[in-house]
């Protein structure tokens, strides 16, 4: 029988099919069901977007009423249609200051039809499947256009809190505005710094009680808080006015003249359309970061979610709503609530249509005061400092401005063309820009460019190329990704010539110091223009992670069998050589150097045995080869950079300002996870990043005295226990045998111990990561032994002295290996809770 063919055994407990014979089998369901999570959520995003809907309205000058539509119908029909599942669509912060000029310029039914044609110009863009184009546009430009709108939004609605009223353009609000302070009016100030109080403090509330009232959301609490005040108080102030639906102004047919049409419709589809994209990829960053939701939502489909704000737009626009797109602080709400299902988002745009129709006289309590400070709040949340570090950090900064700028002073449209063109400039600018530098070291001539090889490079390529003599030898050290045809021929024309007067040429690349081709000849050079060694197809280097130590081995000596065979020596032991097996215990720990399985950290595959030849490794193993190279490189890159600052702390000596005692799992980079320097870290590594008792050392003072020294001479003010996801003494510990020999590793792994019988007390709460259990045993006592070694610290002398004195802080730390997410222990006496340290955290 074919290994391929089913086989059925008969089976007499098998139940039979209940349907009767030849009738259809029953239905499978269409679409996910209505779950709890999907139910809660939509009313978390509901009583987010109901008060939004309304300051945004009421900031575009558009009938409020537009607001609650465009929310009702981005959340059905995007939620229906759409390719992002999680991502809540409505009415848009920015698309705040377009909208508004739209209305200024053509009126309220002309915008609605704008907002129509937009529509069809995103359909027809989701049918041509160009929605990865978007993604084309640099971050700078996105984040720059939502900050010009932010400040915009900003400026115009700071008159409403004052008690004025606002112009169009921003260069009018900014003149009178010193008159408009001079005329604050009391009542209005109030109720607008009431809802901003209210705004900030309600997500900061401290506690238990705290994290159950921030279940409520923020912007609810603001309006609902200002409007029960103004109330009681009796504030004659301007509320919201909703008319009767039956005068509700609908799409008329555009009037303006057509250039201009064009260039409305063009604005809005641009914004709508990038916005939305790239709302709907970092939902899917943030569908990702929990484990819990990742294999229930799909990715979404960016074609698809085009299509879905396309159909929305031209709804909305004939029902007389505001123009739609993806929302953020809407989807983040909805991701974070738990929903599972685009039934959330399809069930908050039902209840906001349920709440325009039965609400009304609750809404027309609403001061427009209060509605003003939280779409001002928005819009300042818009300029985000996180966003001025990153492109700052990656030199975009002047498109940043430059767009911000553009938007701020002249338009959406006008500011985005700007910045894409200071993009443009920008980009030519760092291919043009090409350092060439000649050097002549111990008779050795090197010639380091740094940048891209272009034919406006050639001229200065060329004159610094003459500058080595004639048969002398020269290393040509390539720092860059691109080469054109005429550098390359200028390159291997100077190179041929060299060999021919009897001198040698050496290609390198900076990153890892690897040759490039022979020495001696043009071969080096590819006739592609490449810079790619001849033989790399063990090549493992990435050059999204230039920090590996991974090389490119290109053997000088020996043929194919010999490489074979040295690969063949490095991947398992030779069979004719005595060796001596690992005890089991050791056997066990082998999981500290295997990686993980996706998914289930702390879950290891069969690592290969280690090499267990007894002769030492001579000069020529790839594993010398590899250290020689590594230390090479940083001698020739890192240690010129590096050698002022090490040089000062030489002068100085070590002044660090945290102890680090961590795990001595190779896959743990403390340098890189902290963001730290030389001289920033005292660290201290073992095996499972244990903390033995004091006068549980039984001769390993090791880790005490290393306590010791850095609380008492240097002085450390901080103390981090860090442990790390599939931690291999972690796993050993669980499957330790008591009854087999004391090995050296297996008397150290006693100091975990305590940390096994922790997680065995029921009577203690376990510790959770990030709000959520444990994905297994493995990482519940990874997690628990961080807290019980800092429990292991409080106990010596040094760290309890300092603690009183509040000289010193503890901190735990965990962090997943698989997911590169750190993790810090919050609230150690409540709950035990390691919480997220994302991008913001770290800026902040």
């Amino acid at each position: 029988m074919s290994a391929c063919t089913p086989t059925r055994h008969d089976d007499p407990h098998r139940k039979e099919h209940s349907h009767e014979p030849h009738s259809p089998p029953s239905p499978r369901p269409r679409g996910p069901r209505l779950t709890g999570a999907d139910v809660s959520a939509s009313i978390a995003v509901f009583l987010i977007a109901l008060p939004l809907s309304l300051g945004i309205a009421l900031a575009t000058g558009a009938p409020l009423q537009a607001g609650l539509v465009a929310a009702a119908v981005g959340g059905v029909v995007v939620g229906r249609l759409g390719g992002a599942p999680l991502q809540v669509s409505g009415p848009a912060a920015g698309l705040t200051v377009v909208t508004a000029e739209l209305i200024h310029r053509y009126g309220w039914r002309t915008t609605c039809a704008i907002t129509v044609l937009a529509g069809l110009a995103q359909l027809g863009l989701g049918l041509l499947r160009v929605a990865r184009t978007a993604l084309a546009v640099s971050p700078a430009i996105v984040h720059g256009m939502l900050a010009g709108i932010g400040v915009t939004i900003a400026v115009a609605q700071l008159h409403i809190v004052l008690g004025g009223t606002p112009h169009s353009s921003v260069l009018l609000n900014l003149r009178d505005l010193p008159a408009q302070l001079a005329q604050v009016q009391t009542a209005a100030l109030s109720v607008s710094a009431l809802t901003l109080c209210l705004l900030l403090a309600w997500p900061r509330l401290p506690g238990r009680a705290g994290r159950l009232l921030r279940v409520v959301p923020a912007p609810l609490v603001a309006v609902t808080g200002a409007t029960t005040s103004a109330a009681f108080l009796g504030f004659g102030l301007p509320k919201v006015d909703l008319p009767s639906w039956s005068s509700h102004a609908l799409a008329g047919l555009p009037e303006g003249p057509a250039l201009g049409l064009i260039a409305a419709v063009l604005t809005i589809t641009l914004v709508c359309s990038v916005q939305s994209l790239l709302g709907a990829v970092a939902v899917d960053k943030m569908v990702a970061a929990r484990p819990a939701l990742s294999g229930r939502v799909r990715r979404a489909d960016l074609d698809r979610e085009l299509l879905g704000q396309g159909a929305a737009n031209v709804v909305s626009g004939a029902l007389g709503g505001l123009p739609i797109a993806g929302v953020a602080v809407r989807s983040t709400a909805n991701v974070n609530a738990g929903a599972v299902s685009r039934n959330s988002t399809m069930l908050h745009g039902v209840l906001v249509v349920i709440a325009a129709l039965l609400m009304v006289p609750v809404l027309e309590l609403i001061p427009l005061a209060s509605l003003a400070a939280l779409v001002m709040a928005v819009g300042i949340q818009m300029v985000s400092l996180h966003h001025i570090r990153t492109v700052t950090r990656h030199r975009e900064v002047l498109v940043y401005a430059v767009t911000t700028v553009g938007v701020v002073f002249l338009g959406v449209l006008e500011g985005v063309a700007l910045g894409i063109g200071m993009a443009v400039a920008v980009a030519l600018h760092r291919l043009t820009r090409t350092r060439i530098t000649h050097h002549e070291k111990e008779g050795v001539h090197h010639v380091h460019v740094r940048g891209q090889l272009t034919f406006l490079a050639v001229p200065r390529l060329s004159r610094t190329l003459h500058l080595v003599p004639q048969g002398a030898h020269a290393v040509v050290e390539l720092d860059g990704s691109f080469m054109d045809h005429a550098a390359y021929e200028s390159l291997q024309d100077w190179q041929n010539t060299q060999t021919a007067h009897g001198g040698t040429v050496e290609l390198v690349g900076r990153r890892t110091g690897v040759r490039i081709g022979e020495p001696t000849g043009p071969a080096g050079l590819h006739p592609d223009g490449g810079t790619t060694a001849p033989d790399s197809s063990g090549c493992r280097c990435h050059p999204w992670t230039p920090w590996r130590n991974h090389q490119c081995a290109i053997p000088e000596t020996g043929g194919p069998a010999q490489r074979n065979n040295a690969e063949t020596t490095t991947a398992r032991a030779p069979e004719d050589t005595e060796h001596t097996e690992p005890s089991d215990l050791a056997t066990k720990l082998d999981a500290l150097g295997a990686p993980e399985t996706p998914g289930t950290p702390g879950a290891t595959v069969e690592a290969s045995a280690p090499p267990s030849s007894p002769r030492a490794p001579d000069a020529t193993t790839p594993t010398t080869n590899q250290l020689a190279r590594g230390i090479s490189a940083f001698q020739r890159n890192t240690a010129p950079l590096v050698r002022s600052e090490l040089a000062r702390l030489a002068r100085e000596g070590q002044q660090p300002s945290q102890l680090f005692l961590t795990c001595a799992d190779s896959r743990l980079v403390t340098s890189m996870i902290t963001s730290s320097g030389p001289g920033d870290l005292f660290v201290v590594r073992n095996v499972g990043n244990l903390v033995p008792p004091p006068g549980e050392e039984s001769g390993d003072d090791s880790v005490a005295a290393a306590i010791e020294y850095a609380v008492d001479v240097l002085r450390v003010r901080s103390i981090t226990v860090c442990g790390h996801s599939g931690c291999g003494a972690m796993q050993a510990l669980l499957a330790a045998d008591q009854d087999t020999a004391q090995t050296p590793l297996r008397r150290w792994l006693r100091h975990g111990r305590p940390s096994v019988a922790r997680m065995a007390d029921k009577s203690r709460p376990a510790a959770r990561l990030a709000g959520r259990a444990a994905a297994d045993t493995v990482e519940q006592l990874c997690l628990t032994n961080v807290i019980q070694q800092l429990e292991h610290l409080r106990a010596h002398d040094s760290v309890s002295r300092a603690l009183r004195a509040g000289e010193l802080e503890l901190h735990g730390m965990y962090f997943h290996v698989g997911e590169a997410q750190a993790y810090l222990l919050s609230e150690v006496h409540e709950g035990e809770v390691f919480d997220h340290v994302g991008v913001a955290d770290l800026t902040a």
